[in-house]
């Protein structure tokens, strides 16, 4: 089992793991918002938090949100720094082109993943060393297509 981090929070409904084992915490909504098809909004959850030092918070969407209805984050992970002590906000888009979605106080509308994130020291170098994937970017492993033959 991995060790815990006390985390301090003020919120009127504090972020909890649906399952055991779950990276991420449900974020509810604080606010009753209309996403009209291809807008977004940002929603309140009400919720404040001071992580520790060498933490940060990284909001992310709800994967049946995202599948049944097409409600992700705008800015996903929207990152939540250690120093930080405002309202959590969540910037939802409404993907559906034709479907309104309507949100009520205490929906969940995103989780919330804790994590260390360590303080990198930048070191400016005049070339990098050589790696397999070099300078291969965006569809650079390509991908493989199935024809549904055996040939």
């Amino acid at each position: 089992m991995t060790e815990s981090v006390d985390v301090l929070i003020i919120a009127p409904e504090v972020p909890a793991y649906a399952h055991p084992g779950d990276a991420g915490a449900d974020l509810v909504s604080s606010e009753s918002v209309r996403l009209e098809p291809g807008r977004r909004a940002l929603v309140g959850t009400g919720v404040r938090i001071a992580l520790p030092e060498g933490y940060a918070a990284f909001v992310v969407p709800r994967s049946g949100l995202a599948t049944k209805y097409g409600i992700t984050i705008v800015n996903s992970p929207g990152t939540v720094d250690a120093g930080y002590r405002g309202e959590i906000r969540v910037t939802l888009l409404n993907t559906d082109p034709t479907e309104a979605y309507d949100i009520a106080p205490g929906d969940r509308i995103a989780q919330l993943i804790v994590l260390p994130v360590p303080r990198v020291r930048f070191i400016p170098v005049d070339t990098l060393p050589e790696s397999v994937r070099g300078e291969g970017g965006f569809g650079s492993t390509g991908y493989q297509q199935t024809t549904g033959s055996n040939a």
